[in-house]
């Protein structure tokens, strides 16, 4: 694997294993309430989709063994250009239904 694509995968980790501090022991209600933590969860997200961004750029073969790349992709790209249409609920499902995919699959990858 190509050094570049450690690198973005490294991002998606780190920016995933924050998420999951900001979040911890908080409540969908804490997040709704919470304008500092959502920006914080948000930018995070944004982070992971310019990390996958990056890696169908310089290594595409590498998001195979990534579920759900498109979307992961898609969802930034809402979050950044779409922002006023941002469902926190659908935020707070994300981060506990499908965030640990992510990072299980990213770390599997890094450590190939």
């Amino acid at each position: 694997m190509k050094d570049e694509t450690k690198a973005h995968l490294h991002d998606v980790m780190r920016a995933g294993e924050a998420i999951r501090r900001f979040v911890a022991g908080r409540t969908f209600e804490d997040y709704a309430a919470d304008d500092q933590l959502r920006s914080a969860v948000e930018r995070k997200f944004q982070i992971m989709g310019d990390a996958l961004t990056r890696t169908r750029r310089d290594d595409p073969d590498a998001l195979a063994h990534i579920r759900d790349w498109r979307d992961i992709i898609s969802f930034r790209n809402i979050m950044v250009h779409g922002y006023d249409a941002i469902d926190d609920r659908i935020v707070w499902g994300i981060i506990h239904e499908d965030l640990g995919r992510l990072l299980d699959d990213a770390g599997s990858l890094i450590r190939e």
